[in-house]
């Protein structure tokens, strides 16, 4: 519970160069989707990207990841709507299926700045099946769930945010052919998804804060810090302020940056050594996993840090007086280890994740006329 972001899981693959779609978008939300289209055929002379914004695969869900519109399709209020509903859904099933292990990473990832562990009042978690079995024993098995609520409402404004800025956004930078013209392309890539991912993470942010305070409330029953959604985000804007919601925005931006870097690189060396477009699906499937996978931890300490920081919002203590010196005091007081905390679990999310909207596609497949 980002991938920084959903850290989800948050990638873009490099842009279509085939004519050929998939006939499922859900192959595509499970981390395939540039894997897939750009090995089919060769690449068109001209083609230029005109991809979505995209955000880190432990800030978005697998759907949030892959989302190409071809920039001349004519807008359909009903096609949008459906697919908004059906993305809704698929989201929906893939955030719930995973929540528990979601919840497991994000209580490992945070203990250190969690009042009542450091006080003791509630002992530290020691690893993944002690966090599992504890909160299970301690807050019963519902509360796997905390949070997941807010994750799946950040789909909804995220998805009507893209469509409603994608070409504005995309206006703003040149276009550049990826193949003839790669450095320019990826630099503006990088560039127009950090501004893309910043507007809308503005947006849904205090969504994901409520996700992160909620999933780390190790209380039960009436020790519980925040009873849901709107408690959490109306307790906490009481005690410091509405823009104490956006603790650790600034550096979730960075976080955005840093794992479309580190996708587009690998992703562009991966496909050229090992794929080709008779290579089985399985292959594509395994490369696309190990990419966003790599990604992800590459960027994973910008995830932690921006939960650290969420961590005190509102709170008496504050531990740390901003990004620099959070990066800084967690390398001096906990090790560089501290910064890749839970981010084991956030590998098996991801992998659930995908492996759930490919079983789900199968069954929307049954509804796609419908």
């Amino acid at each position: 519970g980002q991938h920084f972001p959903t850290f989800s899981t948050s990638t873009v693959s490099p842009p279509s160069a085939s004519r050929k779609m998939l006939s499922s978008k859900l192959y595509t939300d499970a981390g395939m989707a540039g894997l897939l289209r750009a090995t089919a055929a060769p690449a068109a002379p001209q083609e230029t990207f005109t991809g979505r914004v995209a955000t880190p695969s432990f800030m978005a869900s697998a759907k949030e990841q892959f989302n190409f519109v071809p920039a001349a399709k004519e807008f359909s209020a009903v096609g949008f709507l459906k697919d908004l509903a059906l993305g809704g859904v698929s989201g929906a099933v893939a955030k719930t299926a995973t929540a528990p292990i979601e919840r497991v990473k994000l209580l490992i990832q945070t203990q250190d700045a969690n009042p009542k562990i450091m006080s003791g009042e509630v002992a530290r978690y020691t690893g993944i099946v002690n966090c599992f079995t504890r909160v299970s024993a301690e807050q019963g098995f519902a509360s796997f769930w905390r949070g997941n609520v807010a994750n799946i409402a950040r789909y909804f404004p995220t998805q009507a945010f893209n469509f409603a800025f994608k070409d504005t956004i995309k206006a703003l930078f040149p276009s550049y052919n990826p193949k003839t013209e790669f450095l320019p392309f990826f630099m503006t890539n990088m560039a127009s998804g950090g501004l893309a991912g910043a507007m809308s993470l503005l947006i849904v942010y205090p969504l994901d804060f409520a996700r992160t305070r909620l999933a780390a409330d190790v209380g039960s029953g009436s020790s519980r810090e925040f009873t849901g959604l709107v408690d959490c985000i109306v307790k906490t804007a009481k005690k410091g302020g509405f823009f104490t919601l956006y603790q650790g925005f600034g550096v979730s931006v960075q976080g955005i940056i840093m794992y479309r870097g580190a996708y587009f690189g690998l992703y562009d060396t991966a496909k050229g050594a090992l794929l080709t477009k008779e290579s089985p699906f399985l292959m594509k499937f395994l490369v696309a996993q190990v990419v966003t996978n790599v990604a992800g931890i590459l960027s994973y300490p910008f995830d932690t840090v921006r939960r650290r920081l969420m961590m005190q919002a509102g709170g008496k203590e504050v531990l740390y007086a901003g990004t620099v010196d959070a990066f800084v005091k967690i390398a001096k007081q906990e090790g560089m280890g501290a910064f890749f905390k839970g981010a084991f679990s956030n590998v098996l999310r991801g992998i659930g994740g995908a492996i759930v909207l490919v079983m789900y596609d199968e069954l929307q497949a049954m509804f796609k006329d419908v």
